[in-house]
């Protein structure tokens, strides 16, 4: 078949452009890729946590199940740069079933790395809970501990709702389905199945004080009626190891635990799921435009047509020079 010489020019032409496009795709891809990783901290961090170094973990605000910080727990415990683990608290508690997360996350840790616990100003109830899970536990002078207990609580806005006109209806399987509720005051045989849970709860980690802290059950029952401690009274009380700052975290592992004093203390973060990728997608969709005006089709990057999602689109005016 005869094909006409301007035809397969603008076909030479067309192919040489598309290559081009490709690989400057290609490479934009690549460079977002590590703006993306870089962004993220990525490239960063991964330098600096392959050398020898003290690990030092955030536990802060309310504390509840994450598995992201599980996950960083179970990293830290298979590096073999991580010679030593310093667990900075301040966090009034919060979750029971996340205290026990964090303490059992810590215990795993601990069997692998030495692992110490500062307290800077606050570690209460699940906050504390996790400090056992260290093999020590040092606290400033003045830094509030304890408040060793369990609590639920509840409103009652039954009243609230009578004098408004509001009447609360339901139909459910069974009495305690759902109970307690704030639309209506709690029945004896709901508050008796809350104290149960609550008591249960409460034993486990009056249970944990005593066994981590080497306390007879009375003693530690004593002092799990939910009271603060300071960091003085937790230390009288054998609720804490050790009065003092970061420093003194540092100092344990140097002469308990022979960690070298020189080694430096580097961060650890729980993965972001996001990794940077935002910056990344957009420097993407750059590229994608890029290739777009390159092959002549000005509509489509513009977002004149739709490229997400499948799309049929044929520009033959695109072909032309």
């Amino acid at each position: 078949m005869h094909l006409d010489p301007d035809v397969v020019l603008d076909r030479r032409r067309l192919k040489r452009k598309i290559g081009f496009w490709r690989i400057a795709a290609f490479l934009a891809a690549g460079a977002a890729l590590v703006v993306g990783l870089t962004e993220a901290g990525t490239i960063k961090n991964f330098a600096q946590q392959s050398t020898p170094h003290v690990a030092r973990i955030s536990i802060s605000g309310f504390i509840r199940p994450d598995r992201k910080f599980q996950e960083m727990l179970e990293r830290i415990g298979k590096s073999t740069s991580v010679k030593g683990v310093i667990v900075e608290i301040n966090s009034p508690g919060g979750a029971t079933s996340g205290g026990e997360a964090l303490y059992e996350g810590l215990r795993e840790l601990a069997k692998k790395k030495p692992t110490v616990a500062h307290v800077d100003s606050l570690a209460a109830s699940a906050a504390y809970m996790a400090a056992l899970g260290t093999d020590r536990i040092i606290v400033r002078r003045s830094a509030l501990t304890g408040s060793i207990g369990v609590i639920a609580q509840w409103a009652d806005v039954s009243e609230l709702l009578a004098k408004v006109g509001v009447k609360f209806e339901e139909v459910k399987s069974s009495p305690l389905k759902a109970e307690p509720t704030p639309f209506k005051p709690v029945s004896p045989e709901a508050r008796a199945a809350v104290d149960r849970m609550i008591q249960d709860s409460y034993g486990w980690f009056v249970g944990l004080v005593a066994e981590r802290r080497s306390l007879g059950p009375d003693e530690a029952r004593r002092l799990a009626d939910g009271r603060v401690f300071t960091g003085a009274q937790a230390l009288d009380a054998k609720l804490v190891d050790e009065l003092g700052g970061p420093e003194a975290a540092r100092r344990w592992l140097e002469t308990a635990k022979g960690v070298d004093k020189d080694l430096p203390v580097r961060d650890w973060k729980p993965r972001d799921d996001k990794f940077g990728w935002d910056l990344a997608q957009s420097a993407v969709t750059a590229a994608t435009r890029g290739v777009l005006v390159g092959l002549g089709m000005e509509d489509a990057a513009r977002g004149g047509a739709a490229l997400d999602g499948l799309t049929s689109v044929w520009h033959p005016e695109g072909l032309k020079n």
